[in-house]
């Protein structure tokens, strides 16, 4: 990409400018430690001047903040854009969430990413089963164990330092894993796409039981790509 000099003018300089500010705004979101006006720069390939430029205009709208080490990090308008998000997520996955419960007969859940945490945003048991896994709206675990950890780094564009398992998980399309947030239990999750980078999310099983867990990977995976298509 070219560089362009600052204030140059181009007839669609206003959609321009918006996707960079949208770029600018994701990659600060997905900065733990923020980042500097060179930074968002250098990742949208622009003069220093058009990135301090777009970096005024977001935080006007108080998307994001200037710490006091002259980095850009998240602002608390930000909190708003992601419940809005939230809610789109789950009213689209509640339906699905349902219907693969009840098929399965057993306890499926919407994860989303906070932060370094895989958190279940929707959880919906089965209807009339004799037994099933049961946790809470709310639960929360590590993002680097289990099932739904992997599934939700899969759902986002890849990263050169990303693990292998999330490779594999976003090549095959979903993961498996086994006791790795609770004993004896099985994961299975897939990744929600089109959700957006401010919402990492999957579709996720547990069971006790490893035939359940092997035998609905086509089900769960099916799953997510409705709830994708329910998003667009």
């Amino acid at each position: 990409m070219t560089r362009e000099s600052p204030g140059k003018p181009s007839r669609t300089v206003g959609s321009q400018t918006l996707a960079r500010g949208l770029e600018a705004l994701k990659a600060i979101a997905d900065a733990p430690d923020g980042l500097a006006v060179n930074d968002v720069a250098l990742n949208l390939d622009v003069h220093r001047t058009i990135a301090y430029r777009i970096l005024n205009t977001l935080s006007d709208a108080k998307l994001i903040h200037r710490s006091d080490d002259n980095r850009y990090r998240g602002a608390a308008g930000l909190l708003q854009l992601t419940s809005a998000a939230h809610d789109a997520i789950r009213a689209a996955a509640l339906p699905v969430l349902n219907d693969v419960a009840n098929d399965l007969a057993s306890t499926v859940s919407l994860l989303i990413r906070e932060g370094g945490e895989a958190v279940a945003l929707a959880v919906v048991e089965p209807r009339g089963a004799s037994y099933h896994v049961s946790f809470t709206q709310g639960s929360r675990h590590p993002l680097n164990r289990g099932a739904a950890g992997l599934a939700i780094q899969a759902s986002q564009p890849p990263l050169s330092s990303e693990d292998e398992a999330v490779r594999t998980a976003r090549g095959n399309g979903f993961a498996i894993t086994f006791g790795e947030v609770e004993p004896n239990m099985y994961g299975l999750a897939a990744p929600i796409k089109g959700s957006g980078p401010e919402v990492a999310a999957c579709i996720n099983l547990i069971t006790t039981r490893r035939e359940v867990a092997e035998g609905a990977a086509t089900t769960i995976v099916s799953a997510a790509e409705r709830i994708s298509n329910r998003l667009r």
